[in-house]
């Protein structure tokens, strides 16, 4: 097999975006599975007796801030105070100069760490937001949702919908002040990795309610998002020892973040199962649109790939974005990589609506 492009339309437009098919040869040399001898070890956590778990290096963290220098504003805001869930909002600082009639795109970010791993304020996150909000020209409101497993899934689904609905709602005279320069009729949901379950997750949730909050909704963006299942696939076969996601930690990551006593083919791991299938008939007659990104470096490739395929099939309209190399999480590490990905949102949000804000 090669890999080959596919053309997508949107609407009455045909977008092209490079949909590559993965390919992994049978007859290549496939190295074994590491043996998981102490995948706590592995991941540095520190189980409990109580099943909570310690994490003993903390990622670095940066704060928001309001400085008038800096091309992006940002600022912390509460949520859910007993939840310790709160959203930090980054919004261009051109925004403030623009005519009010130029409104931009809202994007609800969640961030990525297995479901157990780092915060809205850690470095690489608030870098890649700023990053965002000033490259693709849009306000970013990043959301901090519950660690499992302390807080196991659907946990981090339901804080999501929640921050939907609190944005919607709420009433902080700085964030009112979001309402002269946000666009809600083009609002996204957005993650990468583990945020990238959360986004598509809490869009089935959203999008089952059919509520003034739904239609508001424009699409879900995907960057290599964290599913699995119990089959193994040939991507996670061929890079069962990467040194970003090994199937091994993998596998650890989801035992301590589903629910006990289910297994990966629970429909929160394994979107081709159960009733999450049902259930994109709503995002299919919303009209969302959904971009899903990833690379053949990363060993969940061939869900992303089979996520698009299932979507097509139920008449979402999906647009698939696959490129070679790379590595899990790529974007959050690599400056170039992130703007490369902004690069592709922004001609994403062009396709859909008149996007002229610069």
């Amino acid at each position: 097999m090669v890999f080959q492009k596919s053309t997508m339309t949107l609407f009455s437009l045909s977008i092209a975006f490079t949909f590559l098919t993965y390919l992994l040869t049978l007859s290549q040399t496939q190295l074994s599975p590491k043996p998981c001898n102490d995948p706590y070890k592995q991941l540095n956590l520190i189980l409990n007796p109580n099943g909570t778990i310690t994490r003993p290096n903390k990622s670095p963290e940066t704060p928001p801030s309001l400085d008038p220098t800096l091309p992006i504003l940002s600022k912390d805001l509460i949520i859910n105070q007993s939840k310790h869930t709160w959203a930090r909002i980054y919004l261009p600082r051109k925004a403030l100069d623009q005519n009010p009639k130029n409104r931009f795109p809202l994007v609800i970010f969640f961030h990525g760490g297995g479901f157990i791993f780092l915060s809205a304020a850690s470095t690489i996150f608030h870098d890649f937001c700023f990053n965002m909000a000033n490259d693709v020209v849009a306000v970013v409101a990043s959301i901090e949702y519950r660690l499992a497993p302390e807080h196991r899934l659907p946990a981090a689904y339901e804080d999501a919908v929640e921050a939907l609905h609190w944005i919607k709602s709420n009433q902080d005279d700085w964030f009112k002040g979001l309402k002269n320069y946000v666009d809600y009729s083009n609002v996204f949901l957005m993650g990468s990795s583990a945020g990238g379950n959360i986004a598509y997750n809490a869009g089935l949730r959203v999008a089952a309610r059919d509520d003034e909050f739904s239609k508001m909704i424009k699409g879900i963006i995907l960057v290599q998002p964290y599913f699995g299942g119990t089959h193994r696939t040939n991507s996670e076969i061929k890079l069962a020892n990467d040194s970003h996601l090994s199937l091994c930690n993998n596998d650890m990551m989801w035992e301590l973040s589903l629910p006990i006593g289910v297994d990966r083919d629970h429909e929160y791991c394994n979107p081709t199962v159960g009733d999450s299938v049902l259930k994109l008939e709503n995002i299919r007659r919303l009209g969302w649109f959904v971009l899903v990104t990833d690379c053949d470096g990363d060993p969940l490739v061939d869900r992303s790939i089979g996520l698009v395929s299932l979507m097509e099939k139920k008449g979402v309209r999906v647009v698939g974005h696959f490129t070679r190399g790379d590595y899990h999480g790529v974007q959050d590490r690599d400056p170039l990589k992130a703007k490369e990905l902004f690069v592709v949102i922004k001609s994403f949000f062009g396709s859909l609506f008149n996007y002229t804000i610069e």
